[in-house]
């Protein structure tokens, strides 16, 4: 593992808790259609860094616009769908200089045998979060 370690989704909350920073790293339509984390109640705000533009293109500006929203001495726990761009993000920042954690199973979970997200993650776990970002 090239990151400090992955995390489940209330290990997560607890280390926002203790002063983390969340970056969701979904794309700006997945933080309008499906929600984003919210963690108002901690008093501090997620900070929301594309991986991936409009159709599927990688952000190649990810790690200036990480910078700019994050201070250099934070740890950095990183969200996406289903906890796997969430890994490319913390090896990425990882490698540029920060403190990286991954949060399994992600904002949705994985899908049913039906194809729908209600197994697990962020959402299905019922750590707080609301409509569009």
């Amino acid at each position: 593992m090239s990151y400090a370690g992955d995390l489940t989704p209330e290990e997560a909350w607890q280390k926002v808790s203790d002063g983390a920073v969340l970056v969701d790293v979904r794309t700006e339509a997945e933080w309008q259609l499906i929600g984003v984390p919210d963690t108002a109640s901690l008093s501090v705000e997620p900070r929301f860094v594309q991986w991936n533009l409009a159709g599927g293109v990688w952000n190649q500006a990810f790690l200036d616009e990480l910078k700019a929203a994050v201070p250099a001495d934070a740890d950095i726990v990183f969200l996406c769908r289903s906890g796997a761009r969430s890994v490319s993000a913390a090896e990425a920042a990882t490698e540029a200089g920060f403190t990286s954690f991954n949060v399994l199973e992600g904002f949705e979970g994985v899908p049913d045998a039906y194809g729908d997200r209600t197994v697990n993650g962020w959402k299905n776990r019922k750590l707080p979060w609301k409509k569009g970002s």
